[in-house]
Formats: structure tokens, sequence, C-alpha cells
């Protein structure tokens, strides 16, 4: 009798076993491991930005999501954000001026004097204005940048009349990039960050549009000193999740990636700035210049672009979309 008994214990012992490792196991399979490809190097104060993203996301979803962050360009370049996601190369990524989001593609940068206030807000209310066509094409806008802080121009030359390239080779990020560098007389070059500092120690290019960040980071204020500091763009090249992994999560997991997003944003915001201001302060005490133009350059500037580009928009976004685009735009102007 007490054999039978003991021998029936141990039996629901032994079930009881496999069924908590059953479980285990099965909670194992559901954790979600996400990588995240970025262009900026760990030196870059982004690149902590990403670190507190992924921390936040560990502790919303209790370690059921994990982030792993991948820099300076390692999973793929500058192009190949939206291949890099739908074909599984990364899970979330930069997205640049890529033809399957044409509103994205016209409007991430576009030409206007952004009053910095209510960046946070403004970078919400655009990304969703663009989400509908991000979802058609795969994607789910997750993280904002803050291009609008510090994408601007640096020449071998001090004092370089940006309404005047006079035929310089200016490196340029995408196609709004490009038309203001021929409507101001130069000629675009695209190269990708990891290659900038080459070329422009070997002279393959006059000038440079970039990021401080970026160009900080990146050790540029060497090679190529003299900065106009003009504040010519809205930036928001986004960093965006594959459509595919971001509904296979709960949706319980999917408001704390979003919401880690949107607090990882804010946490980097003066951060970052601080960051990009000391790094220019740096540049000066090294011999190196920042010029910044007038108001009413800037005016003239963005006239001389702005209807070129605003042809683009409505039919990169079609007039409804296009419209709504400038006017939040215009909201938050200087």
């Amino acid at each position: 009798m007490k054999t039978t008994t003991s021998s029936t214990y141990l039996r629901a012992t032994a079930l009881a076993c496999v069924a908590l490792l059953a479980a285990n196991a099965a909670h194992a399979q559901k954790a979600t491991t996400l990588r995240l490809s970025t262009y900026v190097n760990e030196v870059d104060i982004r690149y902590e930005g990403f670190k507190k993203f992924a921390e936040l996301v560990n502790t919303k979803t209790s370690g059921r999501v994990k982030v792993e962050v991948f820099g300076s360009s390692t999973l793929h370049g500058w192009s190949e954000g939206v291949d890099a996601m739908l074909g599984g190369v990364a899970d979330i990524s930069w997205v640049s001026a890529d033809k399957r989001l044409p509103c994205y593609r016209v409007t991430s940068l576009y030409p206007v004097a952004i009053d910095m206030k209510k960046q946070l807000q403004l970078d919400a209310a655009y990304t969703a204005l663009i989400a509908p066509e991000a979802a058609k094409a795969g994607l789910v806008p997750l993280i904002n940048s803050n291009y609008s802080y510090d994408q601007e121009w640096w020449f071998k030359n001090n004092r370089t009349d940006l309404a005047k390239l006079d035929g310089k080779l200016v490196r340029s990020i995408g196609p709004l990039v490009s038309m203001m560098i021929e409507t101001w007389g130069g000629k675009p070059v695209f190269i990708a960050p990891k290659e900038v500092f080459q070329s422009a120690e070997r002279g393959v290019v006059d000038g440079i549009n970039m990021g401080v960040a970026t160009y900080s980071a990146w050790k540029l204020w060497g090679v190529m000193p003299h900065m106009v500091q003009s504040n010519l763009f809205y930036g928001n090249i986004q960093y965006m999740i594959s459509k595919r992994k971001f509904d296979a999560l709960s949706p319980a997991d999917q408001k704390a990636l979003q919401s880690a997003a949107a607090e990882s944003e804010a946490w980097l915001k003066p951060k970052y700035e601080k960051w990009v201001d000391d790094s220019m302060a740096d540049a000066v005490k090294q011999g190196g210049t920042v010029t910044t133009i007038t108001a009413d350059k800037r005016r003239a500037l963005l006239s001389s672009v702005t209807g070129k580009w605003d042809t683009e928009v409505n039919a990169g976004c079609g007039p409804e979309l296009a419209n709504k685009v400038r006017t939040l735009f215009k909201e938050n102007s200087l």
C-alpha cells in the first residue's frame, strides 16, 4: 500500500516537473530578440539613446522582448534599411529616402526652419501622417530622430556662401539636399557616412552636408573644419520596425515597445542637444569655425528651393497629405 502511494506520488511529481519544464520552454520560445541597426558609432550620444531604448524595452516587457544594438552600419549600408528589414537582416533600422515610401522620401527632410520648442510633439504628429504609407510597405514607424537640430554644412574654405557654391562638389544624403546643392550652383555627391572621412581627406568633395553629431563622432572636423550653421531643415530620418516582427508581438508588448521608444526620445533630447553644442564648441577651440547665417539669408535660401520641392511633395504624397504635412511644418516653424 505504501509502495503504491509512493509510486503515485513520484509519478505525480514527475508529471509536474515535465509540465513546469514545458511551460518554461514555451515561455523561452516566446521571448523575442530584435536587432536594431544604426549607422551611428559608439562615440555618438545617440548610441546611448539606443541603449536606453533597449533597457526600457527589456524592463517594460519583463524580459519578453530584448533589443540588440548594431552600430556603425555593421548590418547594412545607408540606403538598404527597408530591404534589410523586409529580408530579415535587421528588425529595426533607420530608413533613408526609399522610393517605396514616396511621401516619407520627400518629407523626412523638408526645407523649413523649425522651432525646436515642441519637437517631440511635432515628430509624433509627423509619424502619424506617414504611418499608413509605412504600413503598406511592411513597416511601422518607431523612433524619431533629431535631424532637425543638427543637419548642417562644412567646407574646406571659411565663410563659404551657400547660395554661390560655384561648382563645388558637396556630399549629399538624399534628393532634397541634392536639389539644394544644384540650385545653389554645386554638384551633389552621394557618400555613405562611413566613407566621408576618407572622401574629405582625399579631396573627393569640397563640402559636406551631414548631422553635427555624426560629423563629430566620425572625427571630421579635423579634415573639413569650417561649418555653416543654417537651420534649413525639418529632418526626421526615422527608425522603423518590420511590421511582420511588430505584429508577431502581443498587444501588450507592442504598446511597451512604442512606449519605450517615446520615453527614450524624451530622455535623449537634452543630452543630444548638449552633446552637439559641446562638440561644436570643442571643434572651435581646436581651430574650427562656425558661421551662422542671418534670418534674411535663411529666408532667401529657403525661398529658392521650397517651390521646387513642393512639386516633389505633391507628387510623392498626393495633394491632401502634402497639404497636411506642409501645414504641420508651418505651425512649427520659426
